[in-house]
């Protein structure tokens, strides 16, 4: 027997459990893992309590829900829906382990829970009329009668004097009565007197029920459909068709443009008579094009240039003072670029080819794969034989059990039918009494509502009338008067109008003030503009030379020539390259695999693609590398040099400038 403290907590877990049970989602041995890892806090008594009664109300499901559906239609109407769990824990206990716990444990594990519900159930479920007559048969339909009465009704009848006491001692505390319930003796085990069982008979097989014979397969199954033969004949005639038209073209292909003796000579006569077209020169250069500034960009160059005034000013000054020419370190920081500038250049040729070189041991290493790939297949193919050999014979013998599924539900479907008729019965019984009680239902509810709308219709019919009478809701108003709160600041209407309209006119005096200070400030910013143009015009023009002469000393020294960059590990890649390229194009020979067939050149000629784009854009970048990066000052000198040899004038309107 198992010794438990807390027992309401233990049936509260259990219900707990039954309530995430859910079998459409989950196996029963899953769900008792999972349960089993949750109940580690437990002893070993209290959690094999514990699984045994989740497994037991698991598995007599069926059983128990005959019981409790029952007892929720009969007695307990008014008991809650989430309670369902409890009590089919009560009926499992009962029916399957009260000869394990005996009644003293069971009689705690009941008067741990609610008093008025276990009352209720027991009373219910221990009623030897209901255990005689439709339980007994409901049980009946899922196991054999005679086990249901040997294995579980008659002990039921057996505990039900002594549970019948546990019943009247629980209505006598509800009563406020207490009685002691007596306690039953212990019994005591003796051996079983068994007798030995007498070899059985070998039973003659039963005849294997013949089925019915199935209807053949129809041979139009295995013919081709006519509509297939028709499609094909229209695709010749069209086929046909489509070749007459292709040898018809092929033999008119230049008649469109034969032209007649008559016709050419009508269009050498025209040629003749007609005057040829004389092409005009197109000018390779536009002078004079306006070039509009506004005022932010018409300060910001005048303040650029007086920035660079003042530091050609300060140079001088330093000059004169005995400061040294910064000539030379310029022209050595030019030579020290120009070094880093060929060093990136041919960082950047050993980058492409190593890159390069990657591509080329990448392809090698998939022709590699599939060399690999076909060894795998072959034995993946034997693999495959072997199993279907195995899944045949596995076949046949699921073949030979199904044989013998068959004939234990023909066996079943001769007892089913009589169940179906008993719980047919059953089931209409139960309907006629849940009719009877809607019924009275709906009448009390309809006789509540007839009585709530006749106190709704007397309350809108007072409201009504005490609408319908008259009120008075005139009032005049005096615009002289003040409004009589006892403010300081209180004043009529008629003190308010003459407030604003001298507020009005002294914001108008305002406002022509302001136009004319901003029209002041206009003219003065126009003839600041028109000054900083003058100073941007004389700077540009200077800047201009000097560009000029900047821009023809490059020339001079770019059509000197360019050095030719020679690098050993340039050189070593190269010859990498080559030696891969040609120890692919090998391999590619062996393996037999062609540009149009194969997945590697389908995947070969969008990376070649690839590496075509990549060379291109590096050559790009290796052009203007050599060319050499121009500096912002320079880039602006030469803007400065193009503006002034085309004769560009500045414009600026007087209406844009306001």
């Amino acid at each position: 027997m198992v010794k438990m403290v807390s027992h309401g907590k233990h049936i509260a877990i259990i219900v707990q459990q039954l309530n995430k049970f859910n079998p459409e989602n989950q196996s029963v041995e899953d769900f008792l893992n999972e349960s089993s890892k949750m109940l580690q806090t437990l002893n070993v008594t209290e959690g094999k309590f514990v699984l045994d009664t989740l497994a037991g109300c698991i598995e007599y499901k069926s059983l128990l829900d005959v019981v409790v559906n029952a007892f929720y239609v009969r007695d307990g109407r008014y008991c809650l829906i989430s309670e369902r769990n409890l009590y089919t824990i009560i009926c499992y206990l009962a029916t399957f382990q009260l000869e394990e716990l005996g009644l003293q444990h069971f009689s705690r594990i009941v008067k741990s829970l609610d008093t008025a519900k276990m009352q209720k159930f027991l009373r219910f479920f221990f009623n030897a009329l209901y255990l005689n007559t439709w339980i007994k048969d409901e049980w009946s339909q899922f196991y054999d009668s005679l086990y249901v009465k040997e294995n579980w009704i008659d002990p039921l009848l057996r505990w039900q004097p002594k549970v019948q006491q546990l019943i009247e001692h629980l209505t006598d505390i509800l009563s406020n009565r207490t009685t002691t319930v007596k306690s039953s003796t212990v019994t005591q085990p003796k051996e079983f007197n068994l007798t030995v069982p007498k070899p059985r008979a070998i039973p003659i097989p039963l005849p294997i029920p013949l089925l019915e014979k199935r209807p053949l397969v129809p041979q139009s199954t295995y013919k081709p459909p006519k509509e297939k033969k028709q499609l094909e004949e229209i695709k010749t005639k069209n086929r046909q068709k489509a070749e007459d038209l292709l040898l018809k073209a092929n033999a008119n292909k230049f008649r469109c443009a034969t032209m007649k003796p008559e016709k050419r000579e009508n269009t050498h006569d025209s040629m003749k008579s007609n005057p040829a077209f004389q092409a005009q020169k197109i000018q390779s250069k536009i002078h004079n094009i306006p070039i509009k500034l506004n005022a932010a960009a018409i300060l910001r160059e005048g303040a650029l240039y007086q920035r660079k005034m003042e530091q050609e000013l300060k140079r001088i000054e330093n000059l004169l003072r005995g400061a040294g020419d910064p000539s030379e370190f310029l022209e050595w920081q030019k030579q020290m670029r120009g070094k880093d500038l060929e060093e990136q250049l041919a960082e950047i040729e050993c980058r492409r080819l190593q890159g390069k070189l990657s591509h080329e041991e990448a392809v090698l290493a998939h022709q590699n794969v599939i060399q690999e790939n076909k060894k795998k297949a072959d034995l993946m193919r034997e693999e495959k034989a072997e199993l279907m050999h195995q899944y045949a014979e596995k076949r046949l013998q699921e073949q030979k059990e199904m044989r013998e599924l068959v004939e234990q539900v023909v066996e079943g479907h001769k007892n089913a039918k009589q169940a179906k008729i008993k719980l047919q019965k059953y089931k209409q019984q139960i309907v006629q009494e849940v009719c009877e009680e809607n019924r009275e239902l709906l009448r009390q509810a309809l006789e509540e509502e007839e009585e709530k709308l006749r106190k709704r219709y007397e309350l809108i019919q007072q409201i009504r009338a005490i609408e319908s009478l008259p009120s008075i809701r005139h009032k005049f108003v005096d615009l002289t008067e003040t409004g009589g709160h006892g403010l300081i600041c209180e004043m009529s209407i008629v003190e308010l109008r003459e407030r604003l309209a001298l507020l009005r006119e002294a914001q108008k005096a305002a406002e022509e003030e302001k136009r004319d200070q901003i029209i002041h400030e206009k003219q003065a910013k126009e003839q600041l503009l028109l000054d900083k143009l003058d100073q941007i015009s004389l700077f540009r023009a200077e800047l201009g030379r000097a560009a000029a002469l900047k821009q023809e000393e490059k020339k001079r020294k770019f059509q000197s020539g360019e050095r030719s960059m020679k690098d050993e590990r340039i050189l070593n890649l190269q010859k990498k390259i080559v030696e891969k390229t040609t120890e692919r194009k090998k391999q590619a020979g062996l393996l037999k695999i062609t540009p149009q067939k194969t997945s590697i050149a389908s995947r070969k000629d969008p990376l070649q693609n690839h590496w075509k784009e990549l060379e291109e854009s590096r050559e790009r970048q290796f052009r203007i590398l050599q060319h050499g990066f121009m500096a912002r000052e320079t880039a602006q000198k030469m803007a400065a040099y193009e503006a002034a040899r085309s004769g560009a004038t500045i414009c600026i309107l007087r209406s844009e400038v306001k």
